[in-house]
């Protein structure tokens, strides 16, 4: 399947998410009661950071146990990495940044996948090689709205997922934006909650992440 393909796909699966929520676990446990949490809130896909050594695992585990929750990996740093994920299952891919390298690999792989960027010049080079679905990180450190506007005359055919720095209160913002298909963030996944286990607290959250999401589509 072509890259643009892939990107079809890619869009399709941001827009159907809207609000995607970036999941940090320590344990399988956690995994599976936080994706049931915001499956149940009304927030049907993820994006589950590779940062913990049980990452992986989770990744495997989750699309074989909760098959209704769409598993993205994230925090996808090397080609090994890349490939363990597909191996693992993962729906779609996504990086926080993207070395040249890394998006001549992506360019090749064989799932939807969303290249990270941080300036204009990234988003570009990304544009060059056939992707036009890209994660802006971190969002608002690197101008938040204004980039995200700023982008949207001379790139026209690009759409963004911003995350990083967004919360509850600024989602709407970030999704009223003609170039925004999807924004990621982790509000609605509180460390605390899940270290916890406060599984209503994320789904109450994830009920009114999918609220927002409702209001601004």
């Amino acid at each position: 399947m072509s890259i643009a393909k892939h990107q079809d796909r890619a869009e399709q699966l941001l827009t159907a998410a809207g609000i995607l929520p970036v999941v940090t676990v320590h344990t399988l446990d956690q995994a599976r009661a936080v994706s049931a949490a915001l499956l149940e809130g009304g927030l049907p896909a993820i994006e589950l950071t590779l940062r913990t050594p049980v990452a992986m695992e989770a990744l495997a585990m989750l699309k074989r146990e909760l098959p209704d929750v769409v598993v993205g990996a994230g925090t996808v740093l090397t080609v090994e990495q890349m490939q363990r994920a597909i191996d693992a299952g993962a729906d779609f891919l996504v990086t926080p940044g993207t070395p040249a390298h890394m998006a001549d690999a992506l360019a090749e792989a064989a799932l939807p996948v969303v290249p990270g960027a941080a300036s204009p010049t990234e988003l570009l080079a990304l544009v060059a090689r056939g992707f036009r679905i890209c994660k802006l990180f971190p969002a608002t450190a690197v101008g938040g709205l204004a980039m995200i506007k700023g982008v949207a005359g001379p790139i026209p055919e690009l759409k963004l997922c911003p995350t990083g720095g967004i919360t509850e209160a600024t989602a709407g913002d970030y999704l009223s934006q003609k170039n925004v298909v999807c924004i990621g963030g982790s509000w609605m996944v509180q460390d605390s909650w899940i270290r916890n286990g406060q599984w209503d607290e994320v789904k109450k959250s994830a009920a009114a992440a999918a609220a927002i999401v409702s209001q601004h589509r």
